[in-house]
């Protein structure tokens, strides 16, 4: 039996048998993983050990922990369930409005549900939309992503560099994450800072020049790495500023972009102390997908649209073309055979002359039974709708279920024999020869229910 995440539709990769969930631009995440591993590295090796012969290993040991709490972070967001919400097999059914009752379909359709509908949220009425992917109306705040292909609860961004969606499950970390590598530059840079200090205060007691380019020049890679944690700060700093007002004001930068709240209040603002416990100490939802679980079988439709059938019982290659679809009468393959295609049937209530109150049904002939007329179709009454009538000259054929066997049962064969004649026999023998006129009426237009 397969597994969810073995038959997940959305575009994320799996690791550990499913136990973690990464979004589709995995090497995203590595690009960051080497940004943040690379100058850590840098740190650790140079500036680091010259800071335990210089000062002492504290600078040193506190960069580590900073270093791994913020890789640690990163791999929190990236790999885990955003809030993914899970999709449905099957669309919803319509909801009743004895206000404004739903619109008659014809039979075989399904009826299109409304965009939006409206739910209270605090007091506020907020519109959710129907998502046509994943088949469900989204819950408030939620908004599907188009590079990951799911619906994520409380939705503020597909982030690039976590290469994962950031919803309601992980904005906690992803906001961590971001403060946590503001300050990892920040400290990075102020002891690589502190390391040419010291340098050049060393330079001053040997007697040496104790100018800033030659304690540059002693140590090259706390330059390197000064530089690189200045122009990181920037996109980092300005990162935790922005989702600092974003906590603050309560909105995910999906609204704010979109000015959602410009016009109108804003019905999940709990306050500033109540939107930053909201998000630092609330406790995590669990999941709603479970995707080590057995995959569910997609069952029947609810609202199945009736077959088509023509007068072989075959299943037409284009039922799905619409309610104006004529079906094709194909006669057995060979020298002799030809298609019909006329719009004198009239079967399952497809065609444009279909009369309400007839659901149209197959009539076999029983091969063991040799009839005089030809193979006849029969109509089976719906609710409130009149008896289907039998044509003069048919045949009192017994009604066998369809097998699916493409309607040629055993022994039948129909063919051509000239342009004047319709020879059908059962089992090889002939059943009767009629005119090109008397022929139109027993096998094409006698089958109108």
């Amino acid at each position: 039996m397969a597994k969810v995440y073995q038959v997940w539709k959305g575009n994320n990769r799996f690791v550990l048998g499913g136990r973690l969930i990464f979004g589709p631009d995995w090497k995203s995440l590595c690009l960051s993983l080497f940004l943040i591993i690379s100058p850590a590295v840098l740190f650790i090796v140079f500036p680091g050990r010259e800071l335990i012969d210089r000062l002492n290993a504290a600078p040193l040991v506190c960069g580590i922990v900073i270093i791994v709490w913020d890789i640690g972070l990163l791999l929190l967001t990236s790999s885990r369930d955003p809030g993914i919400i899970p999709r449905n097999l099957q669309p919803p059914d319509p909801e009743e409005d004895p206000e404004n009752p739903p619109p008659q379909y014809e039979i075989g359709q399904r009826p299109r549900l409304p965009r939006t509908k409206d739910v209270v949220v605090n007091g506020h009425t907020v519109k959710v939309k129907y998502c046509d992917t994943c088949m469900l109306y989204r819950p408030p705040r939620t908004s599907h992503c188009s590079i990951c292909n799911n619906c994520v609860e409380k939705f503020d961004h597909h982030c690039p560099w976590v290469g994962q969606c950031i919803g309601r499950r992980n904005y906690r970390f992803f906001f961590l994450f971001v403060v946590s590598t503001t300050l990892l530059c920040i400290y990075v840079f102020s002891f690589s800072a502190v390391n040419i200090k010291l340098i050049m205060d060393e330079r001053q007691r040997e007697g040496k020049s104790a100018t800033v380019p030659k304690a540059m020049g002693a140590s090259p890679v706390s330059v390197l790495l000064m530089a690189y944690t200045f122009l990181a700060l920037f996109f980092t700093g300005g990162l935790s500023v922005l989702h600092t007002v974003f906590i603050t004001k309560n909105q995910t930068t999906y609204e704010n972009f979109r000015y959602r709240y410009d016009s109108k209040q804003n019905p999940y603002n709990r306050g500033c102390l109540g939107n930053w416990a909201e998000v630092l100490f609330t406790r995590t939802p669990k999941s709603r997908n479970n995707f080590r679980a057995e995959a569910p079988q997609l069952g029947p439709p609810r609202s199945p649209p009736q077959q088509i059938l023509n007068p072989l019982g075959q299943k037409p290659a284009g039922q799905d073309k619409g309610n104006n679809y004529r079906p094709e009468v194909q006669l057995p393959e060979g020298p002799m055979s030809r298609a019909h295609t006329s719009d004198d049937i009239r079967v399952s209530g497809y065609g444009p002359g279909f009369r309400p109150g007839y659901e149209g049904t197959r009539a076999a002939i029983d091969p063991g039974e040799r009839p005089k007329d030809s193979v006849t179709f029969t109509g089976a009454p719906v609710e409130g709708g009149p008896l289907p009538r039998r044509k003069s000259g048919e045949s009192g054929g017994r009604r066998v279920a369809d097998t699916g066997d493409g309607g040629e049962g055993e022994g039948f064969r129909s063919a051509r024999g000239s342009d004047s004649d319709i020879v059908s026999s059962f089992g090889g023998s002939q059943s009767g020869t009629c005119s090109k006129e008397a022929s139109r009426r027993e096998s094409v237009a006698d089958l109108n229910l």
